[in-house]
């Protein structure tokens, strides 16, 4: 029997789960991450702390499993994309906190350049935003005089997450990326998949600080000077998280779709080898590839998701376990209309306002906690639908059905909402952590654990299905609401 590692560095947590040749999950082990918030719209990790998270995760990981780490046969790993960490090549020490995805100080800097963003977004596929990591490693390199030189002559290294865990992993002896990741920096070409000199220049980035890109199934280096596992140990997978939560759903090929919901939401679908440029301002990005062909998806981007529910946790403290919000959306009262547009760090796609913020509308003296859960579950819902009928009108197909996972895939009650919503089936993952799953399937094909994709096809069951129970003509209401409130947000912080 052969089995894989997985490490899936998220934004609120790093995790490491052991599969088995069944892609089944023998063992897994979680820490949470703190969220550091320095000013207004900033969003930061600990770079070292990330890095002693995954120490402490996979040994409490194997011994969950009942394995020693000499029996692990290779390591895949996904991460939380676009945030970034510049660090020293002699010493691996970060020259400063890394700058989360969330985070959003290089709004004007995007701002007072948007006259670049057509240009910008043929190239990347993406739009000029604070979201991406060009625009973080811009803001970290003007911070010090003298980090640009160092950066030029090859001392400094940056890079998103994964880059980041890589180097850790082979004991510095490795800096690199796959492509998942490489096309959510603004810095790479999707068309050629490559780094663009033009790009490099107009965001004023090094080329010598940027890691090598490679395929997501790939060799990525092995393990090396690590007293938790074995020296020798292949890194075989590597993806981005949404990407690789694709790949673990079994969205190998064009039309494949699903939804993530994680601390943000993110919806992608597969187009294959054909570039869809979207008019609805959607983003496309590079997919998990198995070699050097290139395959594309696009995706729509929700910033919010469990951060709103986390916050009406630890924020309002209106609960003091996330599951809970369940059972007080479910006896929330139908009579009163509250809408919550969770806009806490801007608004993602399809409409990018990243100055705006989280606005509730409807309350009342009568207003609980069950109201505000309810409408906080149903402003990620609303969004979700949002985003699939953008994606709709740029492909022409509209989906049969959405597949989804990620830890609000556990809420009952708000799978049932987002069917509503979608007028859709909505159909779970029957294994929930299809993240670290599409990074143990990625390594797993390199190292010949499974032989191709057919073979991983035969893994993947559905779970639980929710069927659309509203009336089309009380959902296209609902979804009247919302666009209303949506717009005066967008008026409001426009």
């Amino acid at each position: 029997m052969k089995y894989v590692l997985a490490i899936d560095q998220g934004t609120t947590s790093t995790r490491a789960v052991v599969f088995d040749e069944a892609g089944q999950s023998l063992g897994s082990a979680a820490r949470e991450l703190k969220q550091y918030y320095p000013q207004h719209g900033w969003v930061e990790h600990d770079a070292e702390e990330i890095w002693q998270t995954v120490t402490v995760v996979i040994p409490e990981a194997l011994q969950a499993a009942g394995m020693e780490a000499s029996q692990l046969t290779a390591i895949g790993l996904t991460n939380q994309r676009e945030t970034v960490v510049l660090w020293e090549r002699s010493s691996s020490r970060p020259l400063a906190r890394a700058l989360v995805w969330q985070d959003r100080r290089t709004s004007e800097f995007c701002r007072q350049r948007k006259q670049d963003e057509p240009w910008i977004s043929e190239r990347t596929g993406l739009i000029l935003d604070p979201y991406f990591s060009a625009t973080k490693i811009h803001w970290l390199m003007d911070q010090d005089t003298g980090l640009r030189a160092r950066a030029e002559s090859g001392k400094l290294a940056a890079g998103t997450i994964d880059s980041w865990l890589i180097w850790h992993l082979t004991g510095g002896k490795v800096h690199a990326t796959d492509a998942s990741n490489a096309s959510r920096t603004l810095l790479l070409d999707i068309h050629k998949g490559t780094w663009d000199d033009q790009l490099c220049r107009f965001f004023d980035v090094p080329a010598a600080l940027l890691p090598q890109v490679r395929p997501s199934a790939a060799d990525f280096g092995t393990t090396l000077g690590l007293n938790f596992l074995p020296d020798g140990l292949p890194i075989a997978g590597v993806a981005g998280d949404q990407q690789s939560a694709l790949f673990g759903q079994g969205g190998f090929n064009a039309g494949a779709a699903k939804c993530t919901y994680g601390t943000g939401a993110f919806f992608l679908q597969h187009t294959g080898e054909h570039l869809i440029r979207s008019r609805h301002r959607l983003l496309t990005s590079l997919a998990a590839t198995v070699d050097e062909r290139r395959q594309y998806v696009i995706e729509g981007s929700v910033f919010v998701a469990g951060a709103a529910v986390q916050w009406l946790r630890d924020g309002l403290r209106l609960f003091a376990k996330a599951a809970e919000i369940e059972n007080l959306a479910q006896h929330a009262d139908a009579d009163q209309p509250i809408l919550f547009v969770p806009a806490f760090v801007g608004m993602g796609a399809p409409h990018w306002i990243p100055d705006a913020r989280g606005v509730v509308f409807g309350l009342a003296r009568n207003t609980t906690s069950k109201e505000l859960a309810r409408a906080a579950l149903e402003g990620v819902a609303f969004q979700v639908a949002d985003l699939i009928e953008a994606t709709a009108k740029d492909t022409g197909q509209p989906l049969p059905s959405l597949r989804v996972d990620g830890g609000m895939a556990d809420n009952a009650w708000f799978l049932q909402t987002q069917a509503d919503v979608l007028g859709l089936p909505v159909i779970t993952a029957a294994f929930s952590e299809a993240t670290a799953r599409g990074a143990a399937f990625l390594a797993g094909l390199k190292v010949g654990i499974w032989s191709n994709l057919d073979s991983l096809s035969r893994l993947i069951q559905p779970g639980r299905r929710f069927d659309p129970h509203l009336p089309n003509e009380e959902r296209r209401r609902r979804l009247d609401r919302w666009h209303r409130a949506v717009k005066s947000v967008i008026d409001f912080y426009s």
